[in-house]
C-alpha cells in the first residue's frame, strides 16, 4: 500500500494524516466515510466504491482523491469507529460506575457489528489495527476497573474476558432489536455484582 504521494505508509499516522483541513474538504471526507460504513454493514467489503462515492453525494475522483485504495478506505472506517468508541468512554464517564461500564459496552456491541463487517479486510497486523486495539484497551479498562473497585462488576473479569463475552452476542445478525437487548442485557448480567438479598 502506498500513499497518495507514493510513499510507503507510516503506519496508523497515514490513517490521521488523510483527514483533510479544508472545510469543504472534510465535509466530503466525513460524508464518504459515512457513507461506506453504511455500506460495508449492507453488503460487506464487496460494496462498490462507485455506491458509496453516490452515497455519499461526490464524484468517484472525490472518493479516489481522500482514499487512493480500498484499503485506505477500509482502515479509515475502521480508524473512524475505534475514535467515536474512545470519545464514548470519555463522555460515560462521568456517570455511575456501572452505567458508565454498561453504556460503553452498549456502544462496544454496536461498533463491533461495524466492525465485523470490514474485519476481514483489514491486516490485524498492522501499525493500524494494533494501535486501534490499544485505543480500545486504553478507553474501556479503566471504566472496568472502576465499576470493580466500586463492587458492581465482578473482580475476576478481565477486560479481555468482558469484550469477548459482549463481542460475542454480535457473532448472529438480530432481526429484532428488542432480542438484541435482552441478549445484550443478560451478558453484562453475567458481568455485574448485584448485593445479596
Amino acid at each position: 500500500m502506498t500513499n497518495a504521494d507514493g510513499a510507503a505508509p507510516n503506519g496508523p499516522i497515514d490513517v490521521f494524516a488523510r483527514r483533510p483541513k479544508r472545510a469543504d474538504a472534510r465535509r466530503n471526507y466525513e460524508k464518504l466515510l459515512a457513507a461506506a460504513r453504511e455500506a460495508y454493514a449492507e453488503a460487506g467489503v464487496s460494496a462498490s466504491l462507485e455506491d458509496i462515492a453516490r452515497r455519499a453525494g461526490v464524484g468517484i475522483g472525490t472518493l479516489y482523491r481522500h482514499f487512493p485504495t480500498r484499503q485506505d478506505l477500509f482502515e479509515s472506517v475502521y480508524v473512524d469507529e475505534v475514535e467515536a468508541l474512545c470519545r464514548a468512554a470519555d463522555e460515560l464517564a462521568g456517570l455511575p460506575p456501572w452505567a458508565a461500564l454498561a453504556g460503553w459496552l452498549r456502544r462496544f456491541v454496536s461498533y463491533a457489528a461495524t466492525k465485523r463487517a470490514i474485519a476481514e479486510a483489514l491486516n490485524h497486523d498492522s501499525p493500524v489495527f494494533a494501535t486501534c486495539r490499544k485505543a480500545i484497551g486504553d478507553a474501556g479498562r479503566p471504566l472496568l476497573r472502576r465499576a470493580q473497585d466500586s463492587g458492581d462488576a465482578r473482580p475476576d473479569a478481565s477486560f479481555d474476558d468482558v469484550l469477548r463475552l459482549v463481542g460475542g452476542v454480535t457473532m448472529y445478525p438480530f432481526a429484532d432489536p428488542a432480542q438484541l437487548e435482552r441478549v445484550l442485557t443478560m451478558a453484562l448480567d453475567g458481568i455485574r455484582v448485584r448485593p445479596p438479598g
